[in-house]
C-alpha cells in the first residue's frame, strides 16, 4: 500500500501547515481553520441553492439546500460536515456538496450543526437528527422524495451520520433509506494500528483527533454510549451503508471495524477503499483521487437510493 502520487508530493506541506489545533481553544482553532479558507471563486453550478433555518431543542440551526436539474423528485441526502466536532462548516464543505448533488444525483442539505466544546455531546447529533425530522417533513417543498432519505458525513460528520440513523431507529423517527460515511469518526480507541502508524505525518495527526474527542464527549465513559461511538450500538436494522476508508488514515482502521460491524449485522454494506487516500482527502479538490473517490461514493449510493 503506497500513498498517492499526487498526495506523496504534498503531504510534507499538508502536515506542516496543520495547526496546532490540540493546544488551541475551540474558538481559536475555528479562527485557525476559518483563516486558511479560500472560497472557489468558481463554484460548481447546481440548479439552486438556498439557504434555511432550522429551529432545533435550544436554538436553531442554519441549513444550506443544493438542488440539482431535474424535473421529478430526487433523493435527500442530509449531511453532516467534518472538522472534528469544532469547526467548518456549510461553507467549508460547499464544494462537496455541490458535486454530490450533481453525481448521485440528490436534494443536498448541508447542516450547520452546533460546534463543541461550546455544545458537546450529544448536541451535534441531534441537531443533525433534527434536520432528518424536518427534511422529511417538508421534502416536497424542495423537490426532494419523502422515502428516500440518506444520512452522510465526512470524519466528524460521519460519526453524526452514523449515530443520526442509530437514533432515528431506536426513536421510530423518520425512515432513513441508507446511510453515507466517509472515513467516519466511530470509536476513541486511540492504539489501533492505524493510528501507531498514520497518528503522525500524515494529516490531522493523533494529537488534534484526540482534541476532537475532548471538546465533544470530554467525559470518558461517555465515549462509550452509542449515540457517542456507534460501534458500541445494536446495528441491526439498519438502513444500508457506503462507508469510505482511507488507507493512510487513523481512522482507518475503526472505518474498516464499522463496516464489518454493519455486515455482521446483517445491513448491506459497499466499501469505497482508497488506499492511497488519508484523512480528509475527499474535500481536496486538487487531487484526482479526491474526485474519483466523489464519483465511486455517489454512484454506491445513488445505487442503493434508488434500485435499493
Amino acid at each position: 500500500m503506497t500513498l498517492d502520487p499526487q498526495i506523496a508530493g504534498l503531504i510534507d506541506t499538508l502536515d506542516a501547515g496543520f495547526p496546532p489545533v490540540h493546544m488551541m481553544t475551540g474558538a481559536q482553532a475555528r479562527a485557525a481553520i476559518r483563516a486558511r479558507f479560500v472560497p472557489n471563486p468558481n463554484p460548481e453550478p447546481v440548479s439552486a441553492v438556498t439557504d434555511h433555518h432550522v429551529d432545533v431543542v435550544g436554538g436553531q440551526v442554519g441549513v444550506r439546500i443544493y438542488r440539482p436539474v431535474s424535473s421529478k423528485p430526487l433523493p435527500i441526502l442530509v449531511y453532516a460536515h467534518g472538522g472534528g466536532f469544532v469547526f467548518c462548516d456549510v461553507d467549508s464543505h460547499d464544494g462537496l456538496c455541490r458535486t454530490l448533488a450533481n453525481l448521485i444525483p440528490a436534494v443536498v442539505i448541508s447542516v450547520g450543526y452546533r460546534l463543541a466544546p461550546e455544545h458537546r455531546w450529544p448536541t451535534a447529533a441531534e441537531d443533525v437528527l433534527a434536520v432528518t425530522e424536518w427534511a422529511a417533513a417538508h421534502a416536497p417543498e424542495f423537490g426532494g422524495h419523502l422515502t428516500r432519505i440518506a444520512v452522510g458525513g465526512d470524519s466528524a460528520g460521519g460519526n453524526l451520520a452514523a449515530v443520526t440513523a442509530v437514533m432515528a431507529r431506536d426513536r421510530g423517527g423518520p425512515g432513513i433509506a441508507a446511510q453515507l460515511l466517509l472515513y467516519p469518526v466511530i470509536a476513541a480507541d486511540f492504539g489501533t494500528d492505524s493510528y501507531r502508524t498514520f497518528g503522525q505525518g500524515f494529516y490531522n495527526p493523533r494529537l488534534a483527533l484526540q482534541w476532537y474527542w475532548d471538546q465533544y464527549v470530554p467525559t470518558i465513559d461517555d465515549r462509550m454510549h452509542p449515540y457517542a461511538s456507534p460501534l458500541q450500538a445494536d446495528l441491526t436494522g439498519l438502513p444500508p451503508a457506503v462507508v469510505v476508508v482511507a488507507g493512510h488514515d487513523p481512522l482507518r482502521d475503526e472505518g474498516i471495524a464499522y463496516a464489518d460491524a454493519l455486515d455482521a449485522a446483517g445491513v448491506p454494506t459497499t466499501r469505497c477503499e482508497f488506499d492511497g487516500g488519508i484523512h480528509g482527502f475527499m474535500t481536496m479538490p486538487m487531487f484526482d483521487l479526491a474526485h474519483r473517490a466523489r464519483r465511486e461514493a455517489s454512484r454506491s449510493l445513488g445505487d442503493v437510493l434508488n434500485h435499493g
